[in-house]
């Protein structure tokens, strides 16, 4: 995700900023107004051999990420790299040079209009995904859409109905969905390798530190300017290991997961309005029961696992590394290759029937429920004085829970809640019921 950006208004992107964003775009002559190429143009429409012409909308932060990712592509000639959008002057990024040609933007809207690209990645706070996506599909163009993609069901919905009757693609930026890795476990579910699956549960442990929080103003937030933001650790860092437990029970159940209660434990070592440490539980009808733990006070350094446990065995994931675990493995192995998100986005675009979106927004549509109900849930509970350490300063002071990892991987493990492990500071859980959703 990119910089800070207030709510999304009438105007685009350049009237959410009051001042407006200054200064020269990396990459740009001095005094280059926006808008203005940074080397020679590339007319709208041209050398359509070249591929399809594709746009960034937060270009900085996360967005250099992507930037990197389409640099070889643009190198290879798979497609164009025309525009950046960010409120703020683009920053460099030597891996990615902005290539000549491509102009620069503070407002998505004027960039739709002058660039006309066919494929624009969306790399926004969350708050801004909804009417950014909507005014690229009405200009005609394809989407990947950084997670989440939106955050109600109600907005999924809306997104759905645009993409319907635009006949626009939606691919949502859940990377790992990609792995190989995480296609041979499917493949060894189908198999039976683990007999009959009872439970599926995720452990992470990060740490972060205090200037994590002052990144921008939407850090740490649960609104702002009245619009939901919800940056915790459920939602945005950790958000791909839960998506990764709803893929592994779409795989056990052969159908999209219909939550049909979640029960929430949400904790905070700083003074913010979200969650750093939490356990969620989704039970599902005919499915075995989700457990996600996660913290971004851990002791030490837990990429993500995603722990699949069945009548004949027991599979581990490492989502993030792409290192798999299956019964009878001594010791997990990597399983190398990831399916790009844009690779494919762009091979959909050629063959809509034969190549299928990796990450469409269909199947989030379990994780957008989910992520509504902890938007929804009270204020995460305050962890403090002994139950916490302090190290280091100023931002890169560090604050963690003794004793957190070991409570998380039970957790994970036994498809238990904190408070269910006889944890001293744990608080009875959020249980919310809910009713059948439709996409």
């Amino acid at each position: 995700m990119t910089g800070p950006v207030p709510p999304a208004v009438a105007g685009g992107l350049a009237a959410q900023v009051a001042p407006a964003a200054t200064g020269t775009p990396s990459g740009s002559p001095a005094g280059t107004p926006s808008g203005s190429p940074v080397g020679a143009a590339h007319p709208a429409g041209a050398d359509a051999a070249a591929g399809p012409r594709v746009a960034i909308v937060g270009a900085n932060g996360h967005g250099r990420w992507h930037r990197r990712s389409v640099a070889g592509l643009h190198a290879a000639g798979r497609l164009r790299l025309v525009a950046l959008v960010d409120v703020r002057p683009i920053e460099d990024e030597p891996a990615a040079p902005v290539p000549p040609g491509t102009t620069v933007h503070t407002d998505h809207r004027e960039m739709l209009a002058a660039a006309r690209p066919d494929v624009v990645i969306v790399c926004t706070p969350p708050h801004t995904h909804l009417p950014i996506a909507l005014d690229v599909l009405a200009a005609g163009a394809d989407l990947l859409l950084e997670k989440p993609p939106v955050l109600s069901t109600a907005e999924h919905r809306t997104l759905a109905g645009a993409l319907a009757a635009t006949g626009r693609a939606c691919q949502v930026g859940f990377q790992a969905l990609g792995s190989m890795a995480l296609a041979q476990l499917s493949a060894a579910l189908g198999r039976g390798r683990l007999g009959t699956v009872t439970g599926i549960g995720t452990v992470a442990c990060w740490q972060r530190p205090d200037g994590y929080y002052a990144r921008s103003p939407w850090a740490g937030r649960r609104s702002l300017h009245g619009r939901p933001v919800l940056d915790g650790a459920l939602a945005n860092p950790l958000a791909h290991a839960v998506m990764q437990c709803l893929a592994v029970a779409q795989t056990v159940t052969g159908a999209p997961v219909r939550p049909a209660r979640i029960e929430l434990e949400r904790y905070r070592v700083r003074p913010i309005e979200v969650d750093d440490t939490a356990t969620l539980r989704v039970v599902t009808p005919g499915g075995p029961p989700i457990v996600a733990a996660v913290t971004l006070a851990g002791e030490d350094f837990v990429a993500g696992e995603v722990i699949v446990t069945g009548t004949a065995g027991r599979a581990v994931l490492e989502y993030p590394t792409d290192r798999l675990l299956l019964p009878g493995d001594q010791q997990p192995r990597e399983v190398p290759g990831r399916r790009g998100l844009l690779e494919n986005l762009l091979a959909h675009r050629a063959d809509p029937a034969g190549t299928p979106l990796i990450a469409p927004l269909a199947r989030t549509a379990p994780f957008t429920a989910v992520l509504e109900q902890v938007r929804q849930a009270p204020e995460p509970t305050l962890l403090g004085g002994d139950l916490v350490t302090v190290t280091g300063s100023g931002p890169d002071q560090v604050v963690t829970v003794p004793g957190i990892n070991a409570a998380l991987r039970r957790a994970a493990e036994q498809g238990a809640l904190l408070s269910e492990l006889a944890v001293p500071w744990a608080v009875p859980p959020v249980r919310v019921p809910l009713a059948a959703q439709d996409d």
